[in-house]
């Protein structure tokens, strides 16, 4: 349900004026949803709406990069404009814009690998970036530093216990018969997109079945229990944002928009086929 100046208002009263096409899905699924979801005004719904939408398409720009799986062991990164820890970290050199260091991980995909929780970081970092002023941007996150579930303050993710999952939201799937050996298959961070999909980097563009199913290979010898998605959400808190807000929806001319649209899914063995 979705409340906009302390009034429930149907989606069919909602105008969403030259938002892509995913605004309304999203919408759809809010209002199908027991939760209320209140704004104080119709621009605030809508700013929300743009992220969720930033963040499903910074998730497949990733899919469709040349970035690599890895641990923080093997993690990587373009050390012209980041420094590699020794833990794996990676840390915004001086006098690189953060803006630059973001975009970078996309325009030369190559020169990177990390591993999942990482992954959805720079996925939340790219969707804020595409939906604020770049000015601001750069002044928020001037000490940019990606490493697991480390992020700067002015990011404000939330994690909440919940299965009100949005597009946009990530969730996360349990292992918990993962082979010891593995530690990092422990579980999947991974990102609601359309039409039933998730994205979790190392294993792709799946459905839930799908994920679970390659979770599923990463078990111990003689293992109990199934791979699972849990009821975790972690989001984005879009109103720490709305005073920072670009007027016009900016797309990305890496992307291509119609990936899912008339999409069809299918699945054989561990592969993922789309039509």
């Amino acid at each position: 349900m979705i409340k906009i100046n302390q009034k429930l208002t149907k989606v069919s009263d909602i105008n969403l004026g030259n938002l892509p096409y995913e605004a309304a899905d999203i919408l759809e699924l809010m209002a199908k949803n027991n939760k209320v979801y209140e704004y104080e005004t119709l621009e605030e719904l809508k700013f929300e709406l743009i992220i969720r939408i930033q963040i499903t398409r910074a998730a497949i720009l990733l899919y469709k990069s040349d970035v690599q799986f890895a641990t923080f062991r093997t993690s990587k990164c373009n050390e012209q404009y980041w420094k590699l820890t020794e833990k794996g970290a990676f840390e915004l050199k001086p006098n690189v814009l953060p803006q630059t260091g973001i975009e970078d991980i996309f325009l030369n995909s190559n020169k990177y690998a990390f591993e999942c929780a990482t992954a959805i970081v720079i996925i939340f970092y790219k969707a804020v970036l595409e939906s604020i002023d770049h000015n601001s941007f750069n002044r928020l996150f001037s000490d940019l530093i990606l490493y697991d579930w480390e992020y700067d303050q002015d990011l404000n993710l939330e994690t909440i216990d919940g299965t009100d999952y949005l597009p946009g939201d990530c969730v996360y799937f349990k292992n918990p018969d993962h082979d010891p050996e593995t530690p990092h298959w422990r579980g999947e961070n991974a990102i609601i997109l359309e039409e039933g999909l998730y994205y979790g980097h190392g294993i792709g563009i799946k459905t839930k079945e799908g994920i679970i199913k390659a979770l599923n290979t990463k078990r111990k010898k003689n293992p109990e229990q199934s791979a699972y998605l849990t009821d975790i959400i972690t989001r984005v808190k879009f109103n720490i944002y709305k005073a920072y807000r670009i007027k016009n929806f900016r797309e990305n001319p890496l992307m291509n928009y119609n990936l899912f649209s008339n999409l069809i899914v299918s699945e054989i063995g561990s592969r993922t086929y789309f039509f």
